[in-house]
């Protein structure tokens, strides 16, 4: 897996350091990032508005028209599983961290081996956060935490997410695979089904918690069995 981080600063010279400092971390740790830089908030939020798939995010305070914090808030209105950590030179801040659930406040300048202490904090909390879905529907993404997928259904070219509400997508099924983890099964070429979504299974049919009965194809009852024990 790759980390996607964001480095949002205005302030060039501390821009690059930072990024080099990442980069470091991640050779130190084996880790595969995907780095992006920004040089305010709204260059970020440009970005973000084309792709919310951000796991941590670097963000000065003190920027121009838009500081760090109030750019922390309006992604918190949609994103609560990107981690954020505040760069500062000042202390007055730290409880408005509280209020965007901030990970970390790093002063400057930079240490090294604080900051790569935090990045390792972020890696942890990312393994442990509920994984989301990201679709892109009529202009806008729509993220998905994957506890609410209840089962995706392909028909000729599309795939119907169901969930609270059902999302349709011009995808296929193999595509959604690739991005769900261990909690979803695919049965046969028509659906992958949450696991935790599974009440009952018979040779014919698997019941989902909310009384949903999908047919299920011969020879996939021993696998769906198994594949519900092994979660367990």
């Amino acid at each position: 897996m790759a980390y996607r981080i964001a480095v949002c600063d205005d302030s060039p010279v501390d821009l690059q350091y930072n990024i080099q400092l990442i980069r470091d971390w991640a050779r130190e740790r084996q880790l595969s990032v995907q780095l992006e830089d920004f040089p305010s908030s709204e260059s970020f939020l440009f970005r973000y508005a084309e792709e919310k798939n951000f796991d941590i995010l670097l963000l000065d305070i003190e920027m121009g028209a838009m500081d760090g914090v109030t750019l922390a808030r309006q992604i918190r209105l949609e994103n609560q599983a990107i981690q954020i950590i505040f760069i500062t030179g000042y202390s007055d801040y730290i409880a408005e961290g509280y209020e965007v659930e901030a990970l970390h406040y790093l002063m400057l300048p930079l240490n090294r081996e604080k900051l790569f202490q935090v990045l390792d904090r972020a890696v942890e909390k990312l393994k442990t956060a509920e994984r989301c879905l990201y679709l892109e529907i009529s202009g806008e993404m729509v993220r998905l935490p994957f506890y609410e997928i209840r089962y995706l259904e392909v028909h000729q070219n599309y795939v119907t997410v169901h969930a609270k509400e059902d999302y349709t997508v011009k995808r296929t099924l193999s595509d959604f695979e690739k991005e769900l983890d261990e909690r979803f099964f695919r049965v046969g070429r028509a659906f992958i089904l949450n696991l935790n979504q599974v009440r009952r299974v018979t040779r014919k049919e698997v019941i989902l918690s909310d009384g949903t009965a999908l047919p299920l194809p011969r020879g996939a009852y021993e696998a769906l069995n198994r594949a519900i024990i092994n979660l367990s």
